[in-house]
């Protein structure tokens, strides 16, 4: 009597009867079934929404950040400006208080002068002048003013005034009060004495150049006089 092994007959799933083995397989989902996008469609209309939708925000943040670089780029312009204009006044406000300064030592410094001119800056006060001087050529004082100068009024305070036949234009004959400027700013102008060309007077150096002339023709005639033996006589 022959025993059959358990385990090793073919096990065979279980098949409904009246069916077959195709019918047991899952079938591919036909051509048209929704859920299941057909080759070549056309995307969604809610995605074409949400792009635009994204365009439409990337272009007003591309506008804000413009507007924003805008803004900073004047800012950054205004603090600029702001800057030099407070330099400007920092500088302005420095050379007027030094000024203001200066123009307090002037009358010293006149009667430093004068003491020089005399021959009375000697001993300890020369030495105390001559550092006051320079100090206030360190401050950026510088004097002005000579004789012979053409007169400018801008920069010249004439208190005498009188003609002379030796000039050709208003001139400096004598500076009664030296000038003293800072810089371009002028703190006091030279005061002076004027003389101007005398009215109906030739100039100087063409008189000068007629008389060198004659002089010339005067030697030309003395010498043609000596070769031929004098002046003949009558």
């Amino acid at each position: 009597m022959t025993e059959e092994t358990p385990g090793f007959d073919d096990q065979q799933p279980d098949v409904p009867s009246g069916a077959t083995s195709d019918d047991a397989e899952p079938k591919a989902a036909a051509p048209g079934t929704p859920g299941t996008p057909e080759k070549g469609a056309a995307a969604p209309a809610g995605d074409t929404d949400r792009t635009a939708g994204l365009t439409a925000q990337l272009d007003q943040v591309r506008t804000a950040l413009g507007e924003r670089t805008a803004d900073l780029q004047r800012l950054q312009a205004e603090y600029q400006n702001y800057r030099r204009r407070v330099e400007r006044d920092r500088v302005t406000v420095k050379e007027i208080a030094t000024a203001s300064l200066l123009s307090e030592l002037l009358p010293v410094l006149d009667d430093i002068g004068r003491a020089r001119e005399h021959d009375e800056l000697v001993g300890g006060f020369k030495s105390v002048a001559e550092s006051l001087e320079t100090v206030a050529a360190k401050l950026g004082l510088q004097q002005f003013g000579k004789e012979g100068e053409p007169f400018d009024p801008t920069i010249h305070e004439a208190l005498m005034h009188s003609y002379a036949p030796d000039v050709t234009e208003t001139t400096c004959v004598a500076i009664l009060q030296p000038g003293y400027r800072l810089g371009e700013r002028t703190i006091r102008p030279a005061r002076v004495a004027v003389a101007e060309p005398q009215p109906g007077a030739q100039p100087v150096k063409a008189d000068a150049a007629e008389g060198a002339e004659a002089a010339e023709a005067a030697k030309g005639t003395d010498a043609d006089d000596r070769e031929s033996g004098g002046p003949d006589e009558g």
